[in-house]
């Protein structure tokens, strides 16, 4: 009997595609579709009750579309993890979606695997994205720096956590790479958030990028 593992939950509006991810979702062992929403509408009234693990969301959406979905869903499933999944790279669309709290943001020619190791990575505290999306990502952290007043608090150990997390680094791979344990990592994560006055990865990174 396959175990139950990450409760996932899509939200796009093209029937074939919500109904393949839910049957692959499903059919893999470590992994649960708790809900495939066609709407951003359906989503906020039926996610709420059910807090699954990681909401993977189409920005494209009829009516509502997935960036305002994520801001209004946020505070109604705080614990929950965010990934964007869609067939725009346009540099605003990524950022607004970071602003609005994702932790990813991956293209819809992602393949099955890729999408279930992101969804594994968010889960556990990273922030994965395509290699395009990715490289628009740092090029922009390259050109325009971190001036703001906000993150000139940071101290040097916090501002290298929030390198690695820019780049998509999750928990573990920042505790190795900086030698500390997880739980070090989390406190500076913790200590990122309260300096910058953000609630999420997305907003951390986003600030972070955001020229003066």
């Amino acid at each position: 009997m396959k175990s139950k593992g990450i409760r996932v939950a899509f939200v796009e509006d093209g029937q074939w595609l919500r109904e393949r991810l839910k049957h692959e979702i499903n059919g893999v062992d470590g992994y649960e579709c708790v809900a495939a929403c066609p709407s951003a509408e359906e989503a906020l009234r039926i996610l709420p009750a059910l807090a699954p693990d990681v909401v993977v969301l189409d920005i494209n959406l009829p009516g509502m579309n997935g960036i305002e979905c994520l801001r209004r869903l946020r505070p109604l499933c705080p614990d929950t993890q965010y990934l964007m999944l869609t067939v725009y790279e346009e540099n605003e669309l990524i950022f607004q979606s970071l602003v609005a709290g994702a932790s990813g943001y991956l293209l819809k020619r992602t393949s099955t695997k890729e999408l279930l190791n992101a969804i594994r990575q968010v889960k556990e505290g990273g922030g994965p994205m395509s290699i395009a999306i990715a490289r628009r990502v740092i090029q922009y952290f390259n050109q325009k720096g971190t001036a703001r007043s906000d993150v000139e608090t940071l101290s040097p150990r916090e501002r290298q956590v929030l390198d690695l997390m820019v780049h998509g680094a999750a928990y573990k791979q920042i505790a190795d790479e900086l030698a500390v344990g997880i739980e070090t990592v989390r406190t500076y994560v913790k200590q990122i958030y309260t300096k910058l006055h953000v609630h999420s990865r997305g907003e951390a990174v986003a600030k972070y990028l955001t020229p003066p």
